[in-house]
């Protein structure tokens, strides 16, 4: 149930926020095994006269969360990881780099 949780929210927009009890509940399992970074409610935090306490806030997936995907999950069930940009220094360097060569 809470890998269900962590493969919708590799398909959705982060950060992304959970109200019910039940999704709170697993936000915080999925931030105590590392594989999400969420900010929760406290435990002690009483719930509100509607029944709903705080909320929990997803702000990222881990690298260990991506990869207990990649080992529960087929070939291109999940979206592409973005790819690292290169350092800004190491982008001028090249960029050098080529501008000698041409001399």
């Amino acid at each position: 149930m809470a890998m269900d949780m962590l493969r919708q929210l590799a398909g959705s927009p982060l950060p992304a926020t959970f109200r019910t009890p039940a999704e709170i509940d697993q936000v915080k399992l999925l931030r105590a095994a590392g594989l999400v970074i969420a900010l929760t409610p406290a435990s002690s935090n009483p719930p509100t006269p509607s029944g709903v306490g705080d909320a929990a806030q997803v702000l990222a997936i881990t690298e260990k969360g991506r990869e207990e995907l990649a080992r529960f999950s087929l070939p291109g069930d999940l979206p592409p990881m973005p790819r690292a940009r290169a350092p800004w220094w190491k982008t001028m360097l090249g960029a050098r780099d080529h501008s000698h060569r041409d001399m």
